[in-house]
C-alpha cells in the first residue's frame, strides 16, 4: 500500500505527530516566517514549504470536475509525488501524497510521468520510477486519492550497460488512441511504444520521423507532452541544456512528423518541465516549473523553494504557431483597478506612473510603437532607478524582451530573456505584465511569453514607468490592478 511506512526512512501516511502541540507550534512560525517573506509569490502556485529540486509539475488531467496536479518534491532526499486540486486554477487544495517508493515496489523514487484514463476508466500514471524503469499506477476514486501500482512494474527496465537499447525507460508520456496504449520514452532519441495491455508494452521506434529547423536529432526530449491542438499535434518538452520548447506537425503511422520548432526559454532554461491537460470547455492548460535562480544557501534559509508558472491557455494561430494567454479564471483575484491614458512617450525620455505601483500586480498595456525601436513598460521599479525590470518590445530585433540586468542589487540573474515577436503593420503593442512578488511574466498580443525571476533588496521598489527608446511612441492605455494573494501563505 502506498500509505506503508517504507525502508528509506518514509513515514505512513497515517502515522501521528509524537508532539502535536509542538508541531502545531512550529507550523505557525513557519507559517508566520513564510509570508513576512518578501520575495515569496503570492498567486503563482508555490509549495507550502521546503526546498523541492526539481519541482517539475507532473500528471495533469480535469477528473470528476476537477483539476488535479501532481508535483516532484522530496522527503528525507527521495522523489515523491504531491498532489493538488482546484475547480477555478487559481486556489487549489492539498492532498496526501500519491505516490511514494514503497517497499512492495520496485523504485527508489517517484520521477516525471503523465496522466491519461485508461480502457476501464481510470486514471493512469505513468511515471519513472528511479534505479527501476517506467512504472504505471492506477486510481478511479473521484479524489484520486487511491492510486495502485501495477504488480508488473516496471513496464520497461532501465537498460542494462550489458544490454544496450536504442531507448531510455525514462519520462514516459502515455496516452490511449483507439484500443491501444501509445507511450512516448523520453531523454535522447526519444522512442514510441505501444501496448493493449497495460502491462505489456513493446518497442516501436523512434518518436521523431525527421527534425526541422531549430531541432536537433541529438538534443534530449524530456518530460514530453504530446497533444491534438485544431488539426495538429503539439509535441511540448525540455531539453536540458536549451529548457522549454516546441513542435507542432503531425502524429501519423506511430511517429511525429515536425513541422515547426520553437523555443519557449531562451538566455536559459528557467522556464522547465512543462505539463498540460484539456479541461471540460475544450482548453489546453498548461504549467511549468520556474526556476528559483537564487544560491542554494538562500533557499535552504527561506524555508521553501518551488513554484510553478501561471497556467496558460494554448492553441494554434492561423500559421500553425503556438499561441498563449493566461487563463481567464485569473481575472477573478483583480481589484483596486487604476487607469491612465494617451501618454505621449518621447525618445530617451521615461514616464513614471505615480498612481501604479505595486509588486502583486496585474498590468494592461496598450501602446503604438510609432517610430520607436524599443517601448515598453519598467517595473519593480526603485525611485532613482537602482533596481527596475523592464518589459519591451524591440522593433529593432523583433522580439519580446524582459530586461533583469538592474532587476536586484542582490541575488538573482543578471540577463536579457528575449523571444522572437514581430507586430504586424499597423498593429499595437498589447503588454499583459504579471509581478509577484520574485516573477515576472509577460505576454504579448497572445502570441509570445517570456518569464524571469527578480530579487529586489529595496522595499521602495516598487515604481512603474513607461519609456520609449530611439524614438517616439503613444500609450493608448495603461490599466492595472492589485492581484488578490491566492497561495494559503
Amino acid at each position: 500500500m502506498i500509505g506503508s511506512s517504507t525502508d528509506n526512512g518514509l513515514p505512513k501516511r497515517a502515522a501521528m505527530p509524537s508532539s502535536p502541540l509542538s508541531d502545531i507550534q512550529a507550523a505557525r512560525r513557519l507559517r508566520e516566517r513564510l509570508l513576512a517573506d518578501p520575495h515569496r509569490p503570492q498567486y503563482h502556485f508555490a509549495i507550502l514549504e521546503g526546498y523541492a529540486m526539481p519541482f517539475d509539475p507532473n500528471g495533469a488531467i480535469f477528473w470528476n470536475g476537477r483539476y488535479h496536479l501532481f508535483y516532484i518534491y522530496q522527503q528525507r532526499g527521495v522523489h515523491c509525488f504531491g498532489h493538488v486540486s482546484s475547480v477555478d486554477l487559481v486556489h487549489w487544495r492539498h492532498h496526501p501524497p500519491a505516490l511514494l517508493p514503497t517497499p512492495d515496489s520496485p523504485e527508489k523514487g517517484i520521477f516525471s510521468g503523465n496522466c491519461f484514463v485508461n480502457k476501464k476508466g481510470e486514471a493512469t500514471m505513468i511515471y519513472h520510477g528511479v534505479e527501476a524503469g517506467n512504472c504505471i499506477s492506477t486510481c478511479a476514486d473521484k479524489n484520486l486519492e487511491d492510486w495502485k501500482k501495477l504488480p508488473a512494474n516496471p513496464i520497461i527496465p532501465n537498460p542494462s550497460k550489458d544490454e544496450p537499447k536504442p531507448y531510455r525507460s525514462w519520462d514516459p508520456h502515455g496516452w490511449l488512441e483507439g484500443d491501444t496504449y501509445y507511450a512516448i520514452f523520453g531523454g535522447q532519441r526519444a522512442a514510441i511504444f505501444k501496448a493493449r495491455q497495460l502491462d505489456k508494452w513493446q518497442y516501436v521506434g523512434d518518436l521523431l520521423h525527421h527534425t526541422v529547423e531549430g531541432g536537433n536529432l541529438r538534443e534530449d526530449i524530456s518530460c514530453p507532452d504530446l497533444f491534438k491542438l485544431g488539426d495538429k499535434h503539439v509535441l511540448v518538452c525540455i531539453s536540458h541544456r536549451l529548457g522549454a520548447r516546441y513542435y507542432v506537425g503531425d502524429w501519423k503511422n506511430e511517429q511525429f512528423h515536425p513541422e515547426f520548432h520553437e523555443r519557449m526559454s531562451w538566455v536559459d532554461n528557467a522556464f522547465f518541465a512543462p505539463e498540460s491537460c484539456s479541461d471540460d470547455k475544450g482548453r489546453r492548460i498548461m504549467w511549468a516549473w520556474i526556476f528559483d535562480q537564487r544560491s542554494r544557501e538562500t533557499q535552504q534559509a527561506s524555508g521553501w523553494s518551488g513554484e510553478l508558472s501561471l497556467p496558460r491557455e494554448l492553441w494554434l494561430g492561423d500559421d500553425k504557431t503556438l499561441r498563449m494567454r493566461p487563463v481567464e479564471e485569473l481575472k477573478q483575484l483583480r481589484y483596486n483597478e487604476r487607469t491612465v491614458e494617451n501618454v505621449a512617450l518621447k525618445a530617451g525620455k521615461e514616464v513614471v506612473l505615480d498612481r501604479i505601483y505595486g509588486n502583486t500586480i496585474e498590468l494592461l498595456v496598450e501602446i503604438d510603437p510609432q517610430n520607436a525601436k524599443q517601448c515598453g513598460v519598467k517595473v519593480c521599479r526603485s525611485p532613482g532607478g537602482e533596481e527596475q525590470t523592464l518589459v519591451y518590445y524591440d522593433a529593432a530585433e523583433k522580439k519580446l524582451k524582459i530586461d533583469v540586468t538592474k532587476a536586484s542589487l542582490g541575488e538573482g540573474p543578471k540577463n536579457v530573456e528575449a523571444g522572437p515577436f514581430e507586430l504586424k503593420k499597423g498593429e499595437t503593442l498589447k503588454l499583459r505584465v504579471f509581478v509577484d512578488k520574485s516573477v515576472v511574466e509577460a505576454f504579448a498580443n497572445d502570441r509570445q511569453a517570456a518569464m524571469r525571476r527578480i530579487y529586489p533588496t529595496r522595499p521602495d521598489s516598487v515604481g512603474v514607468s513607461l519609456f520609449s527608446q530611439g524614438g517616439g511612441a503613444k500609450v493608448r492605455r495603461v490599466t492595472a490592478w492589485e492581484i488578490m494573494p491566492s497561495n494559503p501563505y
